[in-house]
């Protein structure tokens, strides 16, 4: 079995890696793109970078469940694990459809100069719902939940039928929110990801492959979109990693590892909500390069509270974040494993 992980993530980085390298000159000539907004020259680049990932998670899944099914015959984890991909798909397609809706011309949208035009905010829910469904059918995950300082609740049939929506949904949604620096969406990503991986693996999780193949795949990417970024993550990223993240602790039932492994994404959604989800995380560029607090004292980001603290270039702020992300993970890996929520 691990001969077989092994491989599965080989394949999982070179497509990542390639497809990147190939797709970047294709978003580009098909006019697929975003500004860089924290470049003086606001440069365009490609976007959609959630493309690229998810075609090495989909060959390095694929590649797993050959091999297993080769193997060690059809089972129930390789039942769920297609589930997942269904799932994963649809919900990718609606930060797809985001990506594609770009202008001619630049114009402003909250705050800031940009070419894409995206879907309205109250669509993107609406649509990601139906990512639920493959979940739904195959009852994925137990209808008794730990819930962090609550304990074991059993929600019965309000689980496959509310929860499990609800959860898509949510995460999908909110770990859009967060974002617009180079490298902080795929570096956040590849902490909780692998913080869930390494407890998978820990508690012997059948649900270990998806993380990692996950994880790898990220690293991949990261080459090509840390800063100064070749290619922008888009809403295909976000959505994506907020699908994988919801189907993988669902099926795993880590629903309290998830939560708060999620914690700055749930502050994130409130702090929006403060300004009727209005605000841009986005900062100010100055002369010398560093950022200014959009909203002066005002915060309605993660990102802003860093700008408040001290000026910052992208970067800093990218890594303060992804910082923060490497904090919550250590904390909630501690506080689940040796079961003090």
């Amino acid at each position: 079995m691990v001969f077989v992980i092994l491989i599965s993530l080989i394949v999982a980085f070179l497509a990542t890696f390639f497809a990147t390298r190939f797709l970047i000159k294709f978003l580009l000539n098909a006019g697929i793109v975003g500004i860089d907004q924290h470049k003086k020259d606001k440069p365009k680049l490609p976007s959609s970078g959630g493309m690229c990932v998810s075609i090495g998670i989909l060959a390095g899944l694929l590649t797993y469940i050959g091999l297993t099914t080769f193997l060690y015959g059809v089972s129930n984890e390789v039942l769920y694990l297609f589930a997942i991909i269904s799932s994963v798909l649809i919900v990718t397609l609606v930060g797809l459809f985001d990506d594609l809706n770009v202008r001619s011309k630049m114009t402003k949208s909250k705050n800031e100069m940009d070419i894409r035009v995206g879907l309205p905010q109250w669509l993107k829910p609406i649509l990601t719902l139906p990512g639920a469904i493959p979940l739904m059918v195959v009852s994925a995950g137990v209808s008794t939940m730990s819930l962090p300082f609550i304990g074991a609740v059993d929600f019965g049939i309000i689980y496959p039928l509310l929860l499990i929506p609800i959860g898509v949904v949510g995460a999908s949604n909110a770990i859009n929110m967060l974002g617009g620096f180079n490298g902080s969406e795929t570096g956040m990503g590849i902490v909780y990801m692998a913080a869930l991986a390494l407890f998978a693996l820990m508690s012997q999780n059948s649900i270990a492959p998806l993380f990692l193949i996950v994880t790898v795949s990220l690293i991949a990417f990261v080459f090509y979109n840390w800063f100064p970024a070749k290619i922008l993550p888009g809403d295909s990223l976000t959505y994506l990693l907020g699908a994988l993240v919801v189907s993988g602790i669902i099926v795993g039932n880590m629903e309290k590892l998830g939560i708060l492994l999620l914690l700055p994404f749930i502050v994130e959604f409130f702090l929006k909500l403060r300004s009727g989800f209005k605000a841009s995380c986005l900062g100010k560029i100055r002369a010398d390069g560093k950022l200014n607090p959009p909203y002066g004292k005002k915060i309605y980001s993660l990102t802003h509270f860093f700008m408040i603290l001290k000026p910052m270039t992208e970067k800093q702020v990218a890594l303060s974040l992804i910082l923060l992300q490497v904090v919550v993970s250590i904390v909630a890996l501690f506080l689940v494993y040796f079961r003090y929520v």
